[in-house]
């Protein structure tokens, strides 16, 4: 086991009794009869979609209290200073610098990313197929020089390979600017279309590309077309979605034919085909209208459409399949029936076979179907608890599938798997540098029962050696929003914590789909509850197995895992030592009802919408963390916050250390700390990065051994 390099002579943390002061001015509103009063409403800036896009328009009031609280973080967590830049350079040195992607071919070349040594940014490459000389097609360390951010968002090839359709964010903010490069000449041409998404499909004749703009308000609502050659104010609208309750995106099928317009809530989608032979006068064709609860995706090959759907009460979802001139559901075939418990997660065509990915009992497993005869076999593996993950490249003619399998003990292996012959070959295992032998290391499963029967799934690391009697301490980390399952895989990064003695945790909530579609909506609106109670549920199941101890237990969250973050402190804070709240959605009930707010309308469906329903804002109310912060013993909490964040935007988290240290009786400091140069996925650089988790590690094994001591 490592041992901490804090200096045990002093507590570990400092400075904890003298937070900088966060001003109260009384907001008052009346919402259903309620009157609420909002003392911290002023931290969110008048002006904030100016500010996604230029961070130095934030007021200087604003800007003054989050220097303050970084000033604040930084002083209390001065004793752990040594600790992070041990953690940084541990965890630096289990990432193989040099690194590259397996080439993906497509046509005469094949397409990859790789790292440079000290290089912070990924440079994107091909190569001709099967080998030979390296074309650099964007080298990101360079663009990125003297840059406070830098992201590349997409790099997209056109059909002849002569134009790599590209974009870049600078702010954090999400907020891309598209470019396109000639690869022969290795410069931009004069084509940029600011404010988009990020995304680009290319027409058949790399005449131009479909992109989606962002509005004022940051929503992805139009899709426009763009010709080569033309200012984007001569761009031409392809499709409109009028309702801001609905994000807007579009894909290619992976025949290449058809660009996919989806327009896709948390309850519902509908595609439509963009035949991408017509080029410049392609109009958008639907596949089957809007129809609430139902969610369908769309893939092609030859006369007709493969979609995976949960029409019909298939709430695992099935596999249809439907003739191009009938696309609508009175022209759908059952392909794949539905399965109760078992989730089908994605579905991609090849010419001569259907590869689903699926979920049953928490596992993942690739099932493979020849289309010629209907037989199947499936791709599993055995330990306990697992990741698998395609990448099913460029090519649609090809009987060769790549995907990718780890665990929480072992690193990841990626398999190009022949789908006529059965046989896999390794092109590549994660190097760790440093060393990593998964036999000094335990993963398994535990389930957790809740309060109203449901068993919750826990997947579990720690080494061997660590002691099973209530003493080790551990890490806690939860999501439970939107169906996102949060799968056990490999992460280099958590072994400095299992290094130092801790166990990790991760709690399969229900609002995820980790137990199928059901345990999804068991964990969404009026159901939202459920997802703090598993939570709970699981730290005690821990600690009455002996894999820890109450007071013992670090919990982690963010975003959304950030709301059951706050809400578990309101709830249970005494069986935490600390918590680690990543740009926390905290302040709940003010969001939704905010209708301007980027992500407000589209989230109702996933929360509820207390404007219209009051109902939903009772309900609302009595669980919103910001709302429900009380005169409780509230654990040491660490929130962390992106300036240009979208999603969740930096006074939600601000808003809740200032009431935490108003009204809360902390036992230990209440630290907020804010990336003023980054977003919602914090600092872009890949080592960079590495400071944002030496800092949550750095905190958490110090809310241990100020607990403990």
């Amino acid at each position: 086991m490592r041992t901490d390099p804090l200096n045990e002579t002093r507590p570990p943390f400092a400075n904890a009794d003298v937070p900088p002061a966060i001003e109260r001015r009384s907001s008052i509103t009346l919402v259903h009869g309620t009157e609420r009063d909002d003392p911290y409403a002023w931290l969110r800036a008048s002006n904030w979609q100016e500010v996604l896009r230029e961070p130095s328009a934030l007021p200087a009031e604003i800007r003054a209290v989050l220097e303050r609280e970084n000033a604040y973080a930084d002083a209390v967590l001065a004793p752990t200073a040594a600790l992070q830049k041990t953690l940084i350079a541990e965890m630096r040195a289990r990432i193989k610098e040099d690194d590259s992607e397996v080439p993906q071919p497509d046509g005469p070349y094949e397409y990859y990313a790789r790292h440079r040594e000290d290089g912070q940014h990924e440079i994107v490459c091909r190569q001709p197929r099967g080998g030979g000389a390296e074309t650099v097609l964007l080298d990101g360390d360079a663009l990125a020089a003297g840059k406070a951010f830098f992201e590349i968002g997409a790099a997209q090839h056109s059909p002849d390979h002569r134009l790599l359709a590209w974009s870049v964010d600078q702010k954090g903010s999400e907020l891309y600017t598209l470019e396109v490069r000639d690869i022969a000449a290795g410069a931009d041409m004069p084509d940029q279309v600011p404010r988009c998404d990020g995304g680009a499909v290319w027409f058949a004749d790399a005449s131009g590309f479909l992109y989606v703009r962002v509005d004022d308000n940051h929503r992805a609502r139009t899709v426009y077309r763009h010709r080569l050659g033309s200012h984007t104010d001569a761009d031409e609208l392809v499709f409109d979605e009028p309702d801001p309750g609905w994000f807007v995106s579009v894909g290619r099928s992976r025949s290449g034919r058809f660009g996919l317009v989806t327009v896709h809530g948390h309850d519902a989608s509908e595609t439509h085909l963009v035949d991408l032979t017509e080029g410049a006068t392609a109009s958008p064709r639907l596949v089957a209208a809007r129809e609430a609860g139902l969610r369908y995706s769309v893939d092609h090959l030859g006369d007709h459409l493969f979609i995976r759907t949960n029409a019909d009460g298939a709430e695992d979802f099935k596999i249809v399949s439907a003739p191009l001139d009938r696309t609508g559901r009175d022209g759908w075939t059952d392909l794949v029936p539905h399965r109760p418990g078992c989730l089908i997660l994605g579905m991609h065509m090849f010419a001569r076979h259907m590869v689903r990915l699926e979920r049953e009992g928490g596992l993942p497993r690739i099932v493979v179907r020849a289309l010629a005869d209907g037989a199947e076999h499936v791709i599993a593996f055995d330990e306990e608890a697992y990741s698998l993950g395609l990448e099913p490249g460029f090519e649609q003619d090809t009987a060769v599938l790549r995907f990718i399998y780890s665990s929480m003990t072992t690193p990841d292996q990626i398999y190009d798997y022949n789908m006529d012959e059965r046989t896999r070959v390794l092109r590549k295992r994660r190097a760790v540098p440093s060393g990593h032998n998964p036999a000094d290391y335990v993963t398994r499963r535990a389930f957790a029962t809740a309060a109203d029967g449901a068993r919750v799934p826990i997947s579990l690391l720690h080494a061997k050696t660590t002691p099973m009697d209530g003493s080790a301490p551990l890490l806690l980390y939860g999501y439970g929003a939107y169906g996102h399952a949060i799968p056990a895989a490999f992460s280099t990064n958590r072994l400095s914590l299992v290094d130092r003695g801790f166990v990790y945790a991760i709690a399969h909530v229900r609002g995820g789909t980790d137990k199928g579609w059901a345990w999804y909506t068991d964990g969404k609106l009026e159901n939202k509850p459920n997802t703090f109670k598993d939570f709970i549920a699981a730290a005690h199941h821990l600690v009455t197995e002996g894999l820890t101890g109450e007071g013992r237990i670090v919990a982690h969250g963010g975003s959304a895992g950030g709301m059951l973050m706050g809400a578990v402190a309101n709830m249970a804070p005494n069986l935490f030592a600390g918590i680690v709240a990543d740009v926390p959605f905290v302040d709940v009930v003010t969001t939704m009802l905010d209708a301007e707010l980027p992500l407000t309308p589209p989230e109702w469906r996933e929360w509820g919408n207390p404007i219209l329903d009051q109902a939903v804002f009772e309900s609302m109310l009595a669980y919103s963390p910001y709302d429900n912060v009380a005169p409780r013993p509230y654990p040491p909490i660490l929130a962390l916050a992106g300036l240009t964040d979208p999603r969740v935007t930096y006074w939600e988290p601000a808003k809740w250390v200032a009431k935490l240290r108003a009204v809360g009786q902390a036992v230990g400091p209440i630290i907020l700390k804010t990336n003023m140069e980054a977003g919602h996925g914090g600092a872009s650089g890949r080592f960079d990065r590495l400071g944002e988790v030496a800092l949550s590690y750095a905190f958490a094994l110090a809310a241990v051994r100020g607990r403990s001591g």
